[in-house]
């Protein structure tokens, strides 16, 4: 019996590849780029599992170029680079990899921003690089101290409520901004749940934690900056359309709000170069899961999502579990 056909998008971390190779015929793309449609396609139409990337977009033209597709397993947590709803109508399983790996490593993530920002890291840095630095003065690149300060968590998952247990290490208060109340967080870390309208206004830093949906698409725009006081930050490690950038580039350059520490944007790769020649802002490009321990755990899952669907076996990490009862293979 042939062995079954995994397409991989990008040469990933270890241990994906050998995993997979002990029970498939495994292709890989053999440039370390974003596959062109074509070469999807072409990739799609060879193969029985597809293991992908968030810069992969699986829209109902990829799936459709293979009725024997029989799982999409997604290397990252998110997952709207995949028409999941198409894929449910087709019977295929949308596989994720969600770790507490991950959830440690973009809450530490989110908080190394909050204090850059706040203490001006990126300027200081520059400052010393560029040898401007002369001698010591008492009111050179002045930053904030964040002890005593109230932090605004906007959705509570696994992610947000990784940000309030090092905000609570560093002293700082907890308000959040939630779908449900959490009673057992709020004891935990003496937070309190208010709308979102009051978070905005009493923030000293906000930190955004929602999946991109049609409901959080430019959930803070112009009229939701326009509520946080002169003296906030803004933290973005969610996805970069939840922020309407080009309103944040106009609130950054009017001193609106104060700055911000952004892992996502709304066109990535492509940043805005009117947010690149702001400095107060911090800019990473999408590395918040960026550790060896997270990425060698997402290679792991991603291949053993595969790996148990081409057993006849449900993956532990399936972003449309309803799938499982029309299963065609």
């Amino acid at each position: 019996m042939p062995k079954p056909k995994v397409f991989v998008t990008r040469n990933i971390p270890h241990p994906a590849l050998p995993l997979l190779k002990k029970h498939c015929q495994v292709r890989v793309n053999p440039k370390d780029t974003i596959l062109s449609k074509k070469e999807l396609l072409k990739g799609v139409k060879w193969c029985d599992a597809l293991l992908c990337l968030l810069t992969d977009k699986v829209d109902k033209a990829v799936i459709d170029a293979n009725p024997n597709l029989k799982v999409i397993s997604n290397y990252a947590v998110g997952y709207n680079n995949i028409d999941v709803k198409y894929a449910t109508e087709k019977g295929i399983p949308v596989c994720n990899t969600p770790s507490q790996q991950v959830v440690d490593a973009v809450a530490e993530h989110a908080f190394t921003l909050l204090l850059g920002i706040a203490k001006r890291i990126h300027e200081d840095e520059e400052y010393v690089r560029k040898h401007k630095w002369k001698a010591w003065a008492p009111k050179l690149l002045l930053g904030i101290q964040v002890k005593g300060k109230t932090l605004g968590i906007v959705g509570l998952g696994r992610i947000g409520k990784g940000v309030a247990q090092r905000a609570q290490c560093m002293g700082l208060k907890i308000i959040y901004a939630n779908r449900s109340k959490q009673p057992k967080f709020e004891k935990k870390f003496g937070a309190k749940k208010v709308s979102l309208t009051t978070l905005l206004k009493k923030s000293d830093f906000i930190s955004l934690h929602v999946p991109l949906l049609p409901s959080t698409h430019h959930l803070i725009g112009k009229k939701e900056l326009s509520m946080m006081k002169s003296t906030a930050y803004l933290i973005n490690t969610s996805r970069g359309p939840v922020v309407n950038e080009k309103a944040l580039i106009q609130a950054l350059k009017k001193k609106k709000i104060a700055g911000a520490g952004l892992d996502v944007y709304e066109s990535e790769p492509n940043v805005n170069p009117k947010l690149t020649a702001l400095n107060n802002v911090i800019l990473t490009p999408h590395t918040a899961s960026a550790t060896i321990e997270v990425r060698e755990q997402m290679s792991k899952d991603a291949a053993n999502n595969i790996l148990a669907i081409l057993k006849n076996k449900k993956a532990q990490k399936t972003v449309n579990p309803e799938v499982y009862s029309k299963r065609r293979f």
